[in-house]
């Protein structure tokens, strides 16, 4: 699927990509709260759909909102940090770059 294919797919309300604090796994106790908040909403989710006559896509929609929201509770969104592209030193050496320019070309017209 190219790039405009994937937009005409895209709808409205959609959240990109969501990354979470995975490394909090590498934690034994938050693992473990990790595993058992899981657990309890599968249990959950399991009992809602027992009760309900349900298809697939129901099943498999309840599966992924469980888990992206025990990510989100557990584990939290990563923040992300923006690298400035330009820094402060290169700013000031393009502004002596422009200085020196002007400088030149007004002495240029002078002659």
């Amino acid at each position: 699927m190219n790039e405009t294919e994937a937009k005409k797919h895209w709808t409205v309300g959609e959240a990109g990509v969501q990354r979470f604090k995975t490394a909090f796994l590498r934690d034994t106790n938050k693992f473990n709260e990790f595993k058992i908040t899981l657990n309890k909403r599968f249990q959950a989710l399991q009992y809602l759909l027992k009760e309900n006559g349900t298809t697939m896509e129901d099943n498999l929609k309840g599966i992924e909102e469980a888990l992206a929201s025990t990510r989100q509770d557990v584990l939290g969104r990563k923040k992300q940090h923006h690298k400035e592209w330009i820094s402060i030193k290169t700013l000031d050496r393009i502004e002596e770059i422009i200085g020196a320019l002007k400088l030149t070309s007004r002495n240029m017209w002078k002659s």
